[in-house]
């Protein structure tokens, strides 16, 4: 497995607009060669625990870094967070949360379940787009992780 083969993101959106724009942000300021999505909780797991249409993927080839919303369908993103966060396997992978949700109770109960950070979707696109480019910067860049 070569450096090419890793998945670098794993975003977890249902939002087409989000979807696209995060895409493109990250294309633009070529911060990631690899990102799978997903468009629900579901789908999310299946791909971390390498389970359904991603039976056959190799655990060791990523993510580096999970971008969930909390709004999903199947399976809300906090269950996702409990599940990565209580896993030997995934517990070590960074997970930011990126929502639209300012209520409180999400933000605690995010942080109670062990996510690395937890960011409110600002409203514009120039905004968003910041907020996404300094992010890929921060968590893919700067940031430090133990292998996987």
């Amino acid at each position: 497995m070569g450096p090419d083969d890793i998945v670098e993101i794993l975003l977890v959106e249902d939002n087409p607009d989000d979807l696209e724009l995060t895409l493109s942000t990250f294309r633009e300021h070529h911060l990631v060669n690899r990102i799978q999505v997903a468009r629900d909780g579901a789908e999310a797991l299946e791909f971390l625990f390498c389970t359904g249409d991603f039976a056959g993927r190799d655990p060791h080839s990523g993510p580096r870094l999970v971008l969930l919303d909390l709004k999903l369908p199947k399976v809300d993103g906090q269950e996702v967070l409990r599940q990565v966060k209580t896993d030997p396997r995934t517990r070590a992978i960074p997970v930011v949360v990126l929502t639209s949700s300012r209520e409180e109770r999400d933000l605690l109960e995010s942080y109670q379940l062990g996510v690395n950070s937890y960011l409110v979707k600002p409203v514009g696109f120039e905004n968003f787009s910041e907020v996404v480019q300094r992010l890929g910067h921060y968590w893919l860049l700067l940031n430090k992780t133990p292998a996987i």
